[in-house]
């Protein structure tokens, strides 16, 4: 029986800014988008998906974009530092010039693990701010506000390490508008000193540019540098002020100076500030700072011998590492095995499918050890597949067996690190199963380090076997810098000073204790403890920490000073008198959400969830169960912050915070945006420009062709039928060599006497490239050449080869990006495993680009020309509710039926309606030739059109 394959196409032939993915995260959170001002005081959402052109001038059909159009008035940007705890707001005021309304874009980069507390945004006059909610209250407000037609938006946060924060909003001729987004983080010393970031990103010239960080450090501060800034551009510009326990560093360069060159227009502050510093402390006690309640113990001490440590390199040498990471990975180690000290024991195992060791005991790392190791190294050529589990417990074995003989100085520390830039695809292959064997075989002694190479790696899985291991996961961007990154992570374990560290407080008047027991204390670094504490149970607060070093056991005290510190915060009023209380939240808010994901029962995870969403609340700040409710003063317009995209490049346009992108790949903030259009805009609203939906063609379920036709200002449908297994040509260009096919299923049983068929498989060939990239609804393959390297769908990824850049949204997007311009786009489908019919399936989106040759053909190729027609004599058809025309086109008169089409692009579950003329018989005369001449035999064939 054929079977019955669509395809949904909107057609736009205006050449297109780029092209922009629908988040579809959830149904009933389906349509993202910015604020458009309809008119003064009313404000209507723009789904993403329904967004922006630019600007066309005359007939010419070419692009311009007048940089003058909106005025960056101001970008301030001032941090508060109190004992670690540091306070950022990000405030930017602008207008628009222009006599059109302008779109204006908020984009700032935040340090992965900082908490978004507040945000709030002015539009002529009418300010939004927000409040945080329980995520069902939240969610019951985005339902409400949809069901009256107000506006609502998304801000989304899955996890805490998401490092963008963006809205748009379109402003009207003459409006002002101003954003304000306030973060809080705390400061971790590594490798000897506190490092503060700030992403200075205007996009473009600001009148006023102010940046101030002020830190206030009871200790006393140690040094305090600030590095050379974007490139040595602005030598000089940073004004430092230092006291003994205050300091003030202020960037405030003039238009003049932020100019890239005297003549230029673009800005030059595009980068990072970065501020270092350390404190003054005591050789070993700490610092035990009590205020308003809360207190904060510091501790790092500095001046100890090293403890021998028993360490196991375990590498990755498949077939993923060849090229580059490996050649950086060797590097690194060869200088890690360079640092190790002659006390220390070693060995390296390195895995494939097969697993080796360079020693199966452990060695002491003298000269001629270490040379044969890096010799061993330097011989390595990857292949192969991904053994993790037997990799990890052939290390464990190997310290478990020296420790059990007696081989180890029971005053050492035992470590494994783990390299590894892919998933398991060898031997056991269910990480849950691999982490469960790590935990029963792994010895209290020993700490696993994990650090996970690049994007194809499931981070996620590395960060629980680690925190499940007394050790912590880290992230390795892969690129040329792979090898000092290698190197610094090692440098943050390589001198193990403490072991056993237990930290004691009076049970009478101290309650609430984040972590205070840890397995390791390695030199540069600093651990901190936070509570509650009762003044009126105790006068004083003391502090006993007991810890083993190198050569003895230590029992530590520290006195809190507890009056010095309030005479001290009073007298500088950029101090914040709730530094205590915030960095005890930040710490225990963080220390739940990893208990969270390690509880062993679901009772265990629900009571653990419950107290994360008390304190979300009571701190104000936006965590994974909760959500940022933005409204305005009469509180009808809202909009919500719920969990981020983590891929920027899909939803341009949402207000979000997301995952963190190069800025290359992100426009500006400040940059105007085309105008946004309302192709379907409510009852009564004011649509600002008319003009057509944008140019994205998609191939979706059930799968249907809808194009839209600009200069008829039309939408034609039709179908295609054929049968699973089939391959069908989507675009076809051999002079430009870029090739789109797709492969069909089938449904598990027909549906109404007629099998569905869907694309299982799509296939993209760009021949200047030599690449090749597969997509099925399990995985993502890259061929270049003979190399070879698989995504999952369950990584957010990003994966750059010189012109095509490829990247994951978990479970959702992949948009494959050539010459950062143009973009082709493939949606996940995911349905219930059981269901008794559907199958799991891919959509596609293919945007109108110049990339093209005039000869580009295809199903969806041959529509980047859009053909003349002409339909007349609507008329009644079979169904009182479908009229039907005549439609002329190529010389041929067809009988087209008026009905609606599902476009699945703002609700992945139920689709929106579309309404459109549907030409019967599989296109036939609409479409050039017979659906039967776009078969094609293998996935990379080009068409041959007749």
């Amino acid at each position: 029986m054929k079977g019955l394959t669509c395809f949904l196409i909107w057609f736009f032939l205006s050449e297109a800014q780029g092209f922009e993915i629908p988040t579809n995260e959830l149904p009933e959170f389906a349509e993202y988008g910015g604020l458009v001002e309809l008119a003064p005081g009313k404000f209507q959402l723009v789904p993403e998906n329904r967004r922006y052109q630019r600007s066309v001038a005359g007939e010419s059909g070419e692009t311009t974009e007048d940089v003058d159009q909106v005025t960056l008035y101001s970008y301030k940007v001032q941090s508060t530092i109190t004992s670690r705890m540091a306070n950022t707001i990000i405030q930017a005021k602008m207008v628009n010039n222009s006599p059109q309304p302008q779109g204006v874009v908020f984009d700032v980069q935040i340090p992965k693990g900082a908490f978004i507390s507040n945000f709030s945004m002015t539009v002529n006059g009418m300010t939004f701010t927000s409040s945080i909610k329980e995520k069902p209250v939240g969610r019951a407000l985005y339902s409400q506000a949809r069901a009256k037609g107000k506006t609502a938006g998304l801000v989304r946060s899955k996890a805490l390490d998401m490092e963008d924060f963006k809205t748009e909003v379109n402003i009207l001729p003459g409006v002002k508008v101003q954003f304000e987004l306030h973060y809080q983080e705390v400061k971790w010393r590594k490798l000897g000193s506190y490092e503060h970031r700030l992403h200075l990103q205007p996009g473009r010239l600001a009148k006023h540019l102010e940046v101030d960080v002020w830190i206030i450090e009871p200790q006393g501060l140690r040094f305090l540098h600030v590095p050379d800034t974007f490139d040595g551009h602005f030598e000089g510009v940073p004004v430092i002020s230092k006291g003994h326990q205050k300091a003030h560093v202020s960037f405030k360069p003039t238009v003049a100076q932020q100019r890239k060159c005297s003549n230029c227009s673009e800005t030059a502050v595009d980068g990072e500030l970065v501020v270092m510093y350390d404190v003054n402390r005591e050789e070993k006690a700490g610092e035990l700072e009590v205020f308003n309640g809360y207190f904060v113990h510091f501790f790092a001490p500095d001046h100890m011998d090293p403890i021998p440590k028993n360490i196991l390199f375990v590498i990755d040498v498949s077939g993923s590492m060849w090229g580059v990471k490996m050649k950086q990975t060797v590097e690194a180690m060869k200088t890690i095995l360079d640092d190790l000290r002659t006390e220390d024991q070693f060995s390296v195992v390195d895995f494939n499918h097969n697993v080796r060791a360079w020693r199966n005991d452990l060695v002491s790392a003298t000269k001629t050890q270490v040379a044969d190791a890096k010799k061993y190294i330097e011989k390595i050529q990857p292949h192969g597949g991904t053994n993790i589990n037997e990799a990890l417990l052939r290390a464990i074995f190997i310290l478990n067996e020296a420790n059990n003989l007696g081989l180890l100085d029971p005053n050492s520390v035992s470590l494994i690190i783990l390299v590894s830039d892919g998933d398991p695809t060898v031997g056991e292959l269910k990480l849950s199963k691999i982490q469960k064997n790590v935990k029963q075989n792994i010895q209290d002694n020993i700490s696993l380090f994990s650090l996970g190479i690049g994007f194809d790696v499931d981070y996620d899985f590395l960060k629980r076997l680690s925190n499940d291991n007394r050790g912590i996961a880290h992230r390795i961007y892969g690129n040329q810098d792979t090898s000092s990154q290698l190197k610094k992570f090692y440098n943050q374990v390589s001198t193990p000073l403490l072991r056993n560290i237990q930290f004691n407080y009076p049970h009478t008047s101290v309650t609430d204790v984040t972590q205070n027991s840890f397995h390791n204390f390695f030199g540069g670094s600093e651990i901190v403890v936070a509570g509650k504490f009762d003044p009126d149970k105790s006068e004083q607060l003391q502090g006993i920490i007991t810890a083993t070093s190198a050569n003895t056991e230590l029992v530590l005290e520290t006195l809190a000073e507890m009056d010095g510190l309030e005479d001290f915060l009073s007298r500088d009023k950029h101090a914040d008198p709730d530094f205590t209380k915030k960095l005890w939240a930040y710490l225990t808010i963080n220390q739940l959400l990893a208990e969270r994901n390690l509880a062993p029962t679901a009772a265990a995870k629900r009571k653990i969830t419950k107290t994360i969403l008390q304190m979300s609340l009571e701190h104000h700040i936006v965590t994974p169960l909760t959500s940022m409710v933005i409204e305005n003063e009469a509180g009808d317009e809202r909009m919500l912050a719920d969990s981020p995209p983590q891929d920027p490049s899909c939803c341009s346009g949402a207000l979000y915070y997301g995952s963190k992108v190069s800025p290359s790949s992100i426009p500006s903030w400040a940059n105007p945006s085309p105008t946004p259009v309302i192709p379907m805009p409510a009852k009564g609203a004011r649509v600002l420009q008319s003009t057509p939906p944008p140019h994205v063609i998609r191939v979706e379920n059930d799968p249907h062709f809808i194009i839209y036709l600009p200069k008829s200002q039309k939408n034609i449908c039709f179908n295609i039928d054929s049968e699973p297994g089939k391959i069908l040509n989507l675009v076809s260009d051999p002079e430009s060599g870029i090739l789109v096919n797709g492969q069909l299923i089938g449904a598990k049983k027909p549906k109404n006497e007629k099998l569905s068929t869907y694309f299982g498989k799509l296939g993209f060939y760009f021949q200047s490239e030599d690449m090749k990239i597969e997509i099925s609804t399990e995985t993502i393959t890259l061929r270049r050449g003979s190399r070879t390297s698989t995504l999952s769908w369950s990584d957010t990824a990003r994966v750059i080869n010189q012109r095509v850049l490829v990247s994951v949204k978990k479970e959702k997007t992949v948009t494959i990006t050539l010459d950062k311009d143009t973009s082709f786009s493939v949606l996940l489908h995911r349905v219930w495993k059981k269901h008794p019919i559907n199958v799991d399936f891919l959509g596609i989106y293919v945007p109108p680009t110049n990339k093209f040759s005039p000869n580009v053909h295809g199903l969806i190729g041959q529509f980047m020309r859009e053909p003349k027609i002409h339909i007349f004599n609507e008329r009644p058809g079979k169904d009182s509710k479908k009229p039907e025309a005549t439609m002329e086109v190529k010389g041929q008169k067809l009988t087209v039926t008026r009905g609606l089409q599902k476009d699945y692009r703002t609700d992945i579950a139920f689709g929106t309606e579309v309404p459109c003329w549907f030409v019967h018989n599989s296109g036939k005369g609409f479409i050039d030739g017979h659906y039967k001449d776009y078969l094609v035999p293998q996935l990379y064939s080009f068409l041959k059109w007749p």
